[in-house]
């Protein structure tokens, strides 16, 4: 009599799963199947993600997002597992950070495990701790590119809205490796002394000074150089105002409608920065993983760091990360350490 074949029963790991749009509250606690790494991939264990605007607004709805129940979270740092076929800069060991999760077609970070995309990641900066490199990947990569495609250069004036928020703090640090001279908005006094600290060469508390005022004080009535939208909405048409003649703009949340003939009069250039274009189709994808190089070599020689908020989140109130953020109380990234 032949003995009953035994079921392999595959190795689970908890995940924060959402399982509609909408608030935190539908956010529920699972385990799961671990995922497995195929060609061109590794199994990572996360240390720690952070939680990025944009994954708020995929979770209210942004139809970039993946299937629900779905993972989302798009920040790596932790130490690779496993690797898969065809990967060749990665060992089991590693540890490494990225932005390579949260959207359709791709695993989420509010787990314990992911498989990612090998092309994606980098080995994390050796300076920093697991939840500090963390706040890094999303927030950097589109500020590196902000820089990048308007070409910023040594002694252009460059304005970058909300310089103490996300993209603006590394905005800022990555200007100031370029020998720009920097001008950045702040709610208030406290903010402005914060993005001094970062680099940040002059300061406009935007509740008590209009465009023209600054414009006027900082550039002689000429303009900017370089501006860097980080902020959308309303704050492009003040964008648009505040850029010289032939000045070049960058805009990271341009979701919206405007006059452009402010543009024409102007000769203005507008660049949109939407960094998950090569994770959502797949194309350029190396290309984040050689910035996330040359990044982590700004952040071991001391020129750039991440800020980070001081509440502590754990897996089991990720939700609880979603609210910090939304709260518009937070001061630097919201971190969520997994291990």
């Amino acid at each position: 009599m032949s003995s009953p074949s035994r079921v392999t029963k595959a190795p689970q790991m908890r995940a924060q799963l959402l399982t509609a749009t909408g608030s935190p509250e539908n956010f529920t606690l699972a385990k799961i199947d671990r995922p497995e790494p195929g060609p061109g991939t590794v199994l990572v264990r996360l240390a720690a993600t952070s939680i990025n605007q944009i994954d708020v607004k995929i979770r209210t709805g942004l139809p970039i997002g993946p299937v629900l129940p779905a993972i989302l979270g798009a920040d790596i740092a932790g130490s690779v597992e496993a690797v898969g076929p065809g990967v060749t800069d990665f060992k089991a060991g590693d540890e490494v950070y990225g932005c390579a999760g949260g959207v359709r077609g791709l695993g989420g970070t509010l787990a314990e495990y992911i498989v990612a995309d090998a092309r994606l990641l980098a080995p994390k900066p050796r300076s920093l701790s697991m939840r500090e490199t963390a706040a890094l990947p999303l927030v950097s990569i589109t500020a590196w590119e902000a820089i990048e495609r308007t070409g910023l250069a040594a002694n252009e004036q460059v304005l970058i809205h909300g310089g103490i928020g996300g993209v603006g703090h590394i905005a800022i640090q990555l200007a100031k490796a370029r020998g720009a001279r920097i001008a950045t908005t702040v709610p208030n006094a406290e903010a402005a002394d914060l993005a001094r600290s970062l680099g940040a060469d002059e300061t406009i508390i935007f509740t008590e000074e209009g465009v023209q005022a600054y414009v006027e004080r900082l550039t002689a009535g000429l303009g900017f150089d370089v501006v860097i939208d980080t902020v959308g909405n309303a704050n492009l048409d003040k964008s648009l105002a505040a850029a010289s003649l032939n000045g070049r703009i960058a805009a990271t949340a341009a979701r919206s409608t405007h006059d452009l003939s402010p543009m024409h009069s102007k000769g203005l250039s507008l660049h949109v920065i939407f960094m998950l274009i090569p994770m959502l189709h797949g194309i350029g994808r190396e290309r984040h993983g050689r910035i996330l190089r040359e990044l982590a070599a700004l952040v071991d020689r001391g020129e750039v760091r991440p800020l980070i908020d001081p509440q502590l989140f754990t897996l089991d109130t990720a939700a609880d990360a979603h609210r910090r953020l939304e709260s518009g109380r937070a001061v630097g990234k919201v971190i969520v350490d997994i291990i």
